[in-house]
């Protein structure tokens, strides 16, 4: 399972997650849909509680990802298959063009 937050600006609005199955989830922070209820990332994801489910990356996030010669360079530098579309997205995402950001979540040894 990978996850990375989300955020709208410098606020935490969410956190993405690939499952083990595939399958990828978003949910908004509990605060941020207290506090944020209409910043949407996205008109496709209004802000609500309930989280959203999809089979494939959501659209939004996907077209976060670099396209054609980028696309290429940042496969073939960073190691990451161009199929690996939630790697691309943690490993390239992170300082975007826009509101958003992507920053992968460190999981802690307990």
């Amino acid at each position: 399972m990978r996850q990375a937050e989300v955020y709208y600006q410098e606020l935490l609005a969410g956190i993405l997650t690939e499952t083990d199955d595939g399958e990828y989830t978003f949910k908004y922070e509990t605060n941020y849909v207290n506090d944020y209820p209409k910043m949407f990332i996205t008109f496709s994801m209004p802000v609500q509680a309930e989280k959203f489910v999809a089979k494939r990356l959501f659209p939004f996030f996907e077209g976060l990802i670099p396209e054609g010669w980028l696309l290429d360079i940042a496969s073939e530098t960073l190691k990451i298959r161009q199929q690996d579309r939630m790697g691309l997205l943690l490993a390239c995402c992170q300082d975007c063009i826009g509101a958003v950001s992507i920053r992968p979540m460190v999981k802690s040894d307990e």
